[in-house]
Parts: structure tokens; C-alpha cells; sequence
């Protein structure tokens, strides 16, 4: 049996840095994702997450990395990061992203019902 750390997102992008680190240009965005639950007394709350994607020169889906845009919607397909550090002062902290393989930018046509967000 072979291991999985796999990781599919669908949603919309909050900010979007395209930059060069060594030579390669590397896409540090933000994907928000809703969940809908019912809260005590009955009614509909939604739950936004934010997760903080990570995607390295060129990825599958798209031409080019300054495509990812705040505002767009987003299928991203890739693996959970997850590293610890120390800060200057001493704390230990824990850092998770999601380091993409796969991004699609879903054309609004292709939104069905989904309303539109202003994150």
C-alpha cells in the first residue's frame, strides 16, 4: 500500500503574490472554502476556512502563475505541508499550506448557483 497526502480545494482566492525565489517564480496565494451547518436554535450559519496555497513555476491548468487573482474561483489538487519553526523570540510554531500540483481558474459560467464572494 502506498502512502496519500492529497488535498482538493475548491474556492475562492484571497490575495495572490507571484514572486522569484532562486530563480523560480513561486505563486503565494489564500483559497477560501465555505461549510454550511445549522447552529443551536436551527439556523443555516456558514463557516469559512482560509487555506494558504503554495505553487512553484509551472503548474498543470494554467499558462501562467499571474492568473491566480483575488476574486477568482479556484480547483487546486495538491499535498499538505506542515512545518514547525522558532520565531527570533523564542516560540515554537506550527505552519500548514498546501503546496499545489494542479490548479484550475473555473470560468463564472461554470459557477452554477455558487454566489458571488468579497473576501
Amino acid at each position: 500500500m502506498e502512502f496519500l497526502n492529497k488535498l482538493e480545494l475548491r474556492g475562492v482566492v484571497g490575495r495572490a503574490d507571484v514572486n522569484t525565489f532562486n530563480g523560480s517564480h513561486v505563486c503565494n496565494f489564500s483559497v477560501v472554502t465555505e461549510a454550511s451547518a445549522l447552529d443551536r436554535e436551527g439556523n443555516s450559519v456558514v463557516e469559512p476556512t482560509w487555506f494558504n496555497v503554495t505553487a512553484w513555476n509551472s503548474i498543470p491548468g494554467l499558462q501562467s502563475l499571474d492568473q491566480v487573482q483575488k476574486g477568482l474561483w479556484v480547483h487546486v489538487i495538491g499535498r499538505l505541508r506542515i512545518r514547525k519553526y522558532t520565531t527570533a523570540e523564542g516560540e515554537e510554531r506550527t505552519s500548514s499550506d498546501v503546496l499545489a500540483r494542479r490548479i484550475e481558474i473555473i470560468p463564472r459560467e461554470d459557477m452554477g448557483m455558487q454566489p458571488e464572494r468579497n473576501y
